[in-house]
């Protein structure tokens, strides 16, 4: 096995878009893609270094660029959010970008286009959502402490199986939105399941975190476990 990445540039409507594949150099077949949306800040190397450890179980991944070549932020720039902002104020727009990376996933020749999944991290749990709402052929899209708010207009009919992986505390989505995501999702006629983690709040995965005062913060517990719950589902999913 020999995982490699490979910096791809692509282009947008509004502009390029710099987004980083990782697989299996040593595979002689396509293996199935996965897309992994990047949190608030944006592709960056902790979002590559999971990438490989999806890469090393048997799957093509795509880190996925959806808001444009050099539009990066930090934890200390005071406008950390300024282009997920963007992408929240704009939900058609943001449609349109999973949609773009889920097109330029299924095109790269390692990935196998007919089998497909997604999964997100905090902002990218909402693009996540986003792509099964837009009725996107995914066959099913994980979500870790992500934002539930539907779009404010009517979705596609969703045929992916969605995990929501949740801590519980998550001040970002608090049990009232948990359970409006459920009740929308049981209406569309989703597949889907939640698993909630008790002293968890937001950000759990991210082991840069550590803000407990305002529900953000890395438990290990909730990481480990929900790493697992993915690696499960995506079995089920293509196995």
């Amino acid at each position: 096995m020999t995982i490699t990445r490979r910096v791809i540039v692509h282009e947008g409507a509004d502009g390029p878009f710099e987004s980083m594949a990782v697989f299996d150099a040593a595979a002689t077949a396509p293996s199935p893609g996965i897309l992994l949306f990047p949190n608030v800040l944006g592709t960056k190397e902790t979002d590559f270094v999971y990438a490989e450890k999806i890469a090393a179980l048997g799957y093509t991944v795509l880190v996925a660029d959806v808001f444009g070549q050099g539009r990066r932020t930090t934890r200390t720039d005071p406008e950390m959010g300024r282009y997920m902002a963007e992408l929240n104020a704009d939900r058609t727009l943001l449609r349109d970008r999973v949609n773009a990376a889920h097109a330029l996933l299924k095109s790269l020749d390692e990935a196998d286009a007919n089998r497909t999944a997604a999964i997100g991290f905090c902002f990218g749990g909402r693009c996540v959502l986003d792509l099964a709402r837009s009725g996107a052929d995914i066959a099913g899209g994980v979500s870790f402490h992500g934002v539930y708010e539907a779009p404010p207009f009517p979705h596609a009919e969703i045929t992916a199986r969605l995990l929501i992986c949740h801590g519980w505390d998550d001040p970002i989505a608090p049990p009232e939105a948990t359970v409006a995501l459920a009740k929308e999702l049981t209406e569309a006629g989703c597949d889907w399941q939640i698993h909630a983690y008790g002293r968890t709040g937001h950000a759990f995965t991210d082991h840069a975190v550590n803000m407990p005062e305002k529900g953000l913060a890395y438990q290990p517990d909730a990481d480990r476990r929900s790493f697992r719950s993915m690696v499960d589902f995506l079995g089920d999913l293509f196995g």
